[in-house]
């Protein structure tokens, strides 16, 4: 009998070792991400048609969480999103260079790149301008 009251005390504390506010630790360390570009709009002026032209979007995580990019989703195939799909700490900064080429284009284009993530404004819309000319113009 005396041995089930021991084991029955030692299962008991036991039990009591993992209560506590350390258990809750997970839970409240984690945050929340936040993706803030510098400027959300580039606009490149007048280019010649058939040009390939690119700029980089400058990007920060303002949130207090590890920001990670999903998907940058162009609304046409003349525009490539490119970037980094490492994890951006807190106060980090990273980029996104987006290529768009004027072949077969003429006039004013407005382009837009969407880029989902896991923060909590998880999808933030970056949008290009170019003024197209033609060949001689």
């Amino acid at each position: 009998m005396t041995g089930l009251i021991a084991a029955a005390l030692l299962a008991g504390s036991c039990g009591r070792s993992q209560a506590g506010p350390s258990k809750n630790l997970p839970s409240d360390t984690t945050g929340t991400a936040m993706l803030t570009f510098k400027t959300p709009e580039h606009d490149f002026g007048k280019v010649k048609a058939g040009e390939k032209v690119g700029c980089i979007f400058t990007y920060t995580n303002t949130g207090d969480a590890d920001l990670v990019i999903t998907s940058a989703s162009a609304s046409c195939g003349c525009t490539v999103p490119k970037y980094d799909k490492k994890p951006v700490p807190s106060g980090g900064t990273g980029t996104m260079e987006v290529i768009f080429d004027t072949s077969g284009r003429e006039g004013l284009q407005t382009k837009t790149v969407v880029v989902q993530s896991n923060a909590e404004n998880n999808l933030v819309i970056l949008r290009i301008i170019a003024d197209v000319m033609k060949n001689g113009s």
